[in-house]
């Protein structure tokens, strides 16, 4: 089973790719599309100075498997992976990873979007913002 929650720097797109070629099922292959995900500076509210990332890792660790295994299996896919980073962020720091493999461009697409969006949705991970004035509060995406 392959780890999906980490302490900011655990792990590179580079390892993630480099693993991919290593799979058995790797001359499938015709496509990989990347979602990377960063701190944006601005929110809503303001000027964001960091973020503070959380999961409640057990229960985020099953479903973000749960995810990759269940979107592996849709047509044309070899391979879903989902790497999430947890701590404290500054501005234009990395925060995940999704990265899907296939054997052609449209499937990977959906596929990237689909995962994308259940795991916000699906994966207990809590992002706390920390604005530039001192005010912080927790974003709500979470909903299962």
């Amino acid at each position: 089973m392959v780890k999906h929650l980490h302490r900011k720097g655990e792990i590179t797109l580079d390892d993630i790719l480099s693993r991919l070629y290593l799979r058995e099922n790797a001359h499938r292959i015709g496509a990989i599309a990347v979602f990377i995900g960063v701190v944006r500076g601005l929110s809503s509210k303001g000027d964001v100075e960091k973020l503070e990332i959380e999961a409640y890792e057990e229960m985020a660790e099953g479903r973000l498997e749960k995810i990759c295994k269940e979107l592996e299996n849709k047509n044309g896919i070899v391979a879903v992976e989902i790497h999430h980073f947890t701590g404290e962020f500054k501005v234009g720091e990395t925060l995940v990873y999704v990265v899907v493999a296939g054997s052609h461009r449209k499937e990977v697409f959906e596929v990237l979007r689909e995962a994308v969006e259940r795991y916000k949705r699906e994966v207990p991970i809590f992002k706390k913002e920390i604005l530039k004035n001192g005010e912080s509060y927790w974003v709500e995406e979470y909903t299962i």
